[in-house]
């Protein structure tokens, strides 16, 4: 019953979710609230899993507030938009060069093996410039999120030490086998880019452009035309102070000297000192910036308790183990295939945590009966469905990178799922001819 209960409450989220009629926050809160009076669940015991799943995500919604103000005062200065004119030159206004560069980009922000480390670095360089192009801010959200997705093998990523913590084998030897996966990842990510470079190069020009009499028009000589508001924020003469202050933040991110929320709060208030000192400028800073923070910050409080209820309720729990019991017995010894072909997908109803700490385990034990190494079925596990962390409603990054860029959670799905999932079962497939399970 608690597992049907969870099935139709996942369910009525994504589909919510995925329609977009209405603010995320909404139905993170209110699906699982019924959900869970549905499962027969008091106010007692709901609040508790209300303030547990807060607990979780408190310190990464203050951190999304004050990265989401800091960029965008960084932004305001004109920081960025040397590297994006330095781009756009480098391009030439090539398409393809620059999904080749998105990919690589995102690749290389992710290896710290930290998604909103990832989006923080890439999306407020790289929007504008998508923008100057006329491309698709999905088909940027896309590439970074297959780039994340491939260095998300490391070990000192999540997946791979929630794997190795359930196995008990270490997490560098699972990852020797993962290394060629990867480099096969990478290999297949470029071309992939350069594919759909091509593809949006076309319908960039098949578009037909309606220009109103006042707008102004970008051209990939140069900047954006600014306008006069725009230009009295810019700081030009301050570029590498502020620049100097980014690379503060992002040494300090790294090193982990302090947390990661507190880092922003101490870059922001630099930034604001630095470049608009007097009360009401950085108060009209804040406030510029407030909406898209604060949106944010709410989306966040809200998915956190969301994932209390589910996690405290057992639905996950319950979802994880009751999938293993509808196929028929023949398939059991090929569960773990069958579950990593679709892995992917299975990222829009089960959260990180309880795809492996719910559905791995009970899997290693139907599977381990019939002869099969618990390494195997990690591989299988992971390499089919690692590529669509960051298209899950359970990312709290993929959160911050729609938030960065202003973009739609149902619409970045509709865009990516097809496109993931293939890219991932041809990285299964591969995955299966070296030999992993």
């Amino acid at each position: 019953m608690l597992t049907l209960i969870g099935l139709l409450t996942i369910g009525s989220l994504v589909v919510l979710l995925l329609v977009g009629r209405m603010s995320p926050v909404l139905p993170l809160i209110v699906v699982p609230l019924l959900g869970a009076l549905f499962a027969g669940f008091g106010p007692e015991a709901i609040s508790g899993f209300y303030t547990e799943g807060l607990e979780r995500v408190i310190s990464i919604a203050t951190m999304f507030v004050f990265a989401i103000s800091f960029f965008g005062v960084l932004q305001d200065t004109g920081l960025f938009r040397p590297i994006i004119n330095a781009m756009v030159k480098v391009t030439r206004g090539n398409v393809i060069a620059v999904t080749v560069a998105t990919a690589v980009i995102g690749m290389l922000a992710h290896l710290d093996g930290a998604g909103a480390t990832t989006f923080l670095l890439t999306v407020p360089a790289l929007l504008p410039l998508y923008k100057e192009l006329r491309m698709s801010p999905y088909l940027m959200l896309l590439l970074l999120a297959l780039g994340a997705g491939i260095l998300n093998m490391v070990p000192w990523a999540g997946p791979l030490g929630r794997a190795s913590a359930v196995t008990g084998i270490d997490v560098t030897e699972l990852w020797h086998g993962l290394i060629p996966v990867q480099i096969f990842g990478a290999g297949l990510l470029v071309a992939m880019a350069v594919f759909l470079g091509w593809r949006e190069q076309r319908r960039i020009a098949n578009a037909v452009v309606s220009i109103e009499p006042d707008e102004t028009v970008s051209t990939f000589e140069g900047l954006q035309t600014l306008s006069k508001e725009e230009l009295a924020l810019q700081r030009p003469k301050r570029i590498w102070i502020n620049a100097g202050l980014l690379l503060l933040v992002i040494v300090a991110l790294f090193s982990g000297v302090l947390p990661a929320g507190y880092v922003f709060m101490i870059g922001l208030s630099a930034a604001l000192l630095i470049n608009y000192p007097g009360g009401k400028a950085q108060m009209a800073r804040m406030a510029a910036h407030a909406p898209s923070a604060l949106s944010m910050g709410m989306i966040i409080l809200a998915a956190g308790s969301m994932l209390g209820i589910f996690t405290g309720t057992g639905m996950l729990s319950s979802i994880a183990q009751d999938l293993v019991r509808v196929l028929p017995e023949s398939m059991v010894p090929m569960l773990h295939i069958v579950l990593g072909l679709f892995g992917l997908p299975m990222e829009l109803v089960l959260s990180t945590d309880a795809y492996y700490f719910g559905l791995l385990p009970v899997t290693l034990e139907v599977v381990g009966s019939h002869g099969v190494a618990p390494a195997e079925v990690v591989y299988a596990l992971i390499i089919g469905n690692i590529i669509g962390t960051f298209i899950s409603p359970f990312s709290p990054a993929l959160w911050l990178a729609l938030g960065l860029a202003g973009l739609d959670l149902g619409r970045h799905i509709r865009y990516s799922l097809w496109l993931m999932w293939g890219f991932s079962l041809v990285l299964f497939m591969v995955a299966g001819g070296m030999g992993l399970f």
